[in-house]
């Protein structure tokens, strides 16, 4: 079963990635990324200075995009207690395979994920950030995380599974979520 497990996910996580076809400019000492999925060039030129150094342009995204844009694949996924596949997820699960397929290894359960990294103000928080909350019954410890995913007019907009829901994005301004907060922590 456990292989069956790591085989899925490592399916999943190939399957997700993009490569980019680097196409030079007439200046032989810049280098345009143009997408396989459009073909509009990116907008930013990375300098190579010389050509006989290889330059690996294959992602201008961030480590942090990258894992957002893996958890949103998930978005829609029931909600599984224990789950970290498309089968059925918790929210642990989602942060915890998100980074995970990333190479950054997290504890599987929020509590302890919400001991590593940094603990942050909430006024500093950053896409690719986790907020961690106390909800229900068990509001003496924290038991839910979600990982932000935007920041529009001082709102944050976090992914996460709930049970009712499964993998979906909430607002933290919603009166529930703003109440449960607990904290919020940065990884990267």
């Amino acid at each position: 079963m456990k292989k069956i497990l790591l085989i899925t996910v490592l399916i999943v996580s190939f399957s997700s990635c993009k490569s980019a076809k680097s196409i030079k400019d007439k200046n032989p000492s810049s280098t345009t990324i143009i997408t396989e999925k459009n073909n509009i060039p990116a907008t930013k030129n990375i300098d190579i200075g010389r050509n006989d150094i290889p330059v690996n342009t294959t992602s201008l995204k961030s480590k942090k995009d990258n894992i957002i844009d893996y958890a949103k694949q998930f978005e829609g996924v029931k909600y599984k207690w224990g789950g970290t596949n498309e089968s059925g997820m918790d929210c642990s699960g989602l942060v915890y395979q998100s980074f995970r397929a990333h190479d950054i290894l997290l504890p599987r359960i929020s509590r302890d994920m919400a001991k590593q990294g940094e603990k942050i103000a909430l006024k500093d928080v950053t896409r690719g950030d986790l907020l961690f909350f106390k909800t229900g019954n068990r509001r003496n410890s924290i038991n839910h995380v979600g990982l932000i995913v935007s920041i529009e007019n001082n709102n944050i907009a976090f992914i996460h599974a709930t049970s009712s829901n499964g993998v979906i994005t909430s607002w933290l301004n919603d009166d529930y979520w703003l109440k449960a907060f607990t904290e919020a922590r940065r990884i990267l």
